[in-house]
């Protein structure tokens, strides 16, 4: 059946507050997958492949969040790629965030390596108990594997009432944007994210890529046999174009930073923040890392009780969000939504009509499932 998904205009531009049109539909998957089931499909693949209980229910409960929340590229199309990190050693299961330098509001941890999604969650469990006690905390991750999507620690801290922001980058191994008047691959795809919770309701969330697209997104449309969108990606001679085939071509393309010099600008200032300030390093094939997948993430957390108050606080962004909703949709049956929204409403539809996997995918987790021996569920085909 084709499953209805809401879709922003220019969708090159990552997530963030936006118009939405909700009246298209694109048919991406005959056989949605209940979230559970797929949920423990996963879970049942990184424990196999060496992950205690705990932490394969983690790396499994982010992949398939991020798919609920409409983001397929950070989703279960990962699942082969973490595991062959594993197997070359790249990604080392079963470890935690370790403090490596505290300064009370100014913390430094080391992943060893681990899975991102394992030393991201320990790290902002810290940060939330030592911005609650200084109201604010400057925490660095460096040496974690693949965080996976931003916006989810953004969301653990908006949870337990925190501000903050986010600067990521890989120190070497994901070098795959162009700067601003090159052609060439000099950085990552160099993520930021912010969130801020809100009385009532789902925390304000923005979550992008410095570039124009995720890596993760030419993969799907790859996968789906799907062309991008204009002005995405440059091949290897710096013409623009669609065919994400033409991006993982020998030479290979080139990402383009989103909004030109601006964006490019805030991506150098992420190899700032979170390479060159925290120790991972910022990206550069001479790197030590550059043969792994290897994170580093310099978050801020701020507690609003420090500052002007929850209660001026709640009250002001209830105020702010209300007034940026009041203005007139600029397309016919739109409507104007905040940072987040968007994912929120997938989120609520893919619980109730499944996540959609494209063939690709499906048949990857057929086959990891088979190599471990593992049942998988009528709900991939073949058993």
């Amino acid at each position: 059946m084709a499953l209805a998904v809401y879709r922003t205009q220019g969708i090159c531009a990552g997530t963030g507050g936006s118009v939405l049109k909700t009246t298209e539909t694109q048919s991406v998957a005959d056989s949605p997958i209940h979230a559970s089931d797929l949920e423990e499909i996963i879970r049942k693949i990184f424990n196999a492949a060496g992950s205690d209980d705990s932490e394969a229910a983690i790396v499994a409960n982010h992949l398939v969040e991020a798919n609920l929340a409409g983001h397929d590229s950070h989703g279960v199309i990962r699942t082969a790629a973490y595991l062959d990190c594993v197997k070359k050693g790249a990604v080392l299961p079963n470890r935690h965030a370790q403090v490596t330098s505290d300064r009370g509001n100014i913390l430094s941890i080391d992943g060893e390596f681990g899975y991102g999604q394992v030393i991201a969650r320990e790290s902002m469990e810290i940060a939330i108990e030592r911005a609650k006690r200084e109201g604010l905390v400057i925490l660095s991750i460096v040496n974690a594997g693949h965080l996976g999507r931003i916006g989810a620690w953004a969301e653990q801290l908006a949870g337990a009432g925190l501000v903050s922001l986010h600067f990521v980058n890989t120190s070497g191994h994901g070098i795959l944007v162009a700067p601003h008047g090159g052609r060439d691959r000099r950085l990552s795809t160099n993520p930021i994210a912010a969130g801020a919770p809100m009385p009532g309701q789902s925390p304000m969330i923005l979550d992008i890529a410095t570039s124009v697209i995720a890596e993760g997104k030419i993969m799907v449309a790859r996968d789906r046999g799907d062309t991008l969108p204009e002005a995405c990606f440059v091949d290897a001679d710096g013409n623009p174009s669609r065919d994400p085939n033409a991006f993982y071509a020998d030479p290979p393309g080139a990402i383009l930073p989103f909004g030109g010099h601006k964006g490019f600008g805030i991506a150098v200032f992420c190899e700032v923040l979170a390479g060159a300030l925290t120790g991972g390093a910022s990206s550069h094939p001479s790197n030590k890392t550059v043969k792994r997948m290897a994170n580093n993430m310099m978050t801020i957390a701020l507690d609003p009780d420090a500052f002007a108050g929850s209660a001026f606080f709640e009250a002001d962004i209830s105020r702010l969000v209300g007034w940026i909703k009041s203005s007139r949709p600029s397309v016919s049956e739109g409507q104007v939504l905040i940072p987040g929204e968007v994912e929120v409403r997938v989120r609520q539809q893919r619980l109730n009509s499944g996540i959609p996997l494209d063939q690709k995918t499906t048949e990857m987790l057929r086959e990891r499932t088979r190599g471990f021996g593992i049942s998988h569920s009528s709900l991939l085909g073949q058993r």
